[in-house]
């Protein structure tokens, strides 16, 4: 009954969203997330899923593209941040742990003024297809992380990481590449993604 409930409110969540302006491909899974503004936006591809807390919020000057845009069958947990000034593209089948921070900007420091009204210094962001992010990670401005990379929990992405990358740390080294493991040693995060939606 809670998961009938559950997908009720998360279609409805799909027409408010969906008329307020967000560019919904299809259905998409939704739990309690928060859109503040600027909806048009933002572009999210049918069978992605948002879970509650996630939060996905752009500002800056306004654009004709999409500033957020979130691929096909990509799954974000619980209190996600996803802040976005330029661009911040996730692709498709990705993971992304709960309580991660992904940006596309930060101030500036020059001379006197405080860190609010600095100017605003914006490098797109790409998280490409099959990424892997843990628990509390957080991914910095211009940053790419190539396809099937994975980071570890609690990592600082500051620099790009390549393609099939396991990395870790602060800031996040790559420590090695999957090509290492074996079958038996490698975890599916489709699995886990499974597991958290029930």
């Amino acid at each position: 009954m809670q998961r009938v409930i559950a997908g009720i409110k998360s279609r409805w969540r799909n027409f408010y969203y969906r008329n307020r302006g967000v560019r919904l491909h299809g259905y998409v899974w939704m739990r309690e997330v928060e859109i503040p503004r600027n909806f048009n936006e933002i572009e999210l591809e049918g069978g992605c899923s948002l879970d509650r807390g996630v939060v996905l919020l752009c500002s800056g000057e306004s654009f004709s593209h999409s500033k957020i845009r979130i691929g096909v069958s990509t799954y974000i947990n619980r209190n996600t941040f996803i802040d976005a000034s330029c661009s911040i593209t996730i692709g498709q089948q990705c993971a992304i742990g709960p309580n991660c921070y992904i940006t596309d900007h930060d101030h500036g420091f020059v001379g006197d003024l405080p860190p609010l009204e600095q100017p605003l210094i914006s490098k797109p962001t790409c998280i490409s297809d099959r990424v892997w992010l843990g628990a509390n990670v957080t991914v910095l401005k211009g940053v790419t992380i190539g396809k099937g990379a994975v980071i570890g929990a609690g990592s600082v992405v500051t620099k790009d990481i390549p393609e099939g990358a396991i990395a870790v740390g602060v800031p996040a080294r790559v420590i090695r590449y999957k090509t290492e493991f074996s079958d038996k040693d490698l975890v599916s995060p489709v699995n886990d993604m499974e597991y958290s939606r029930i």
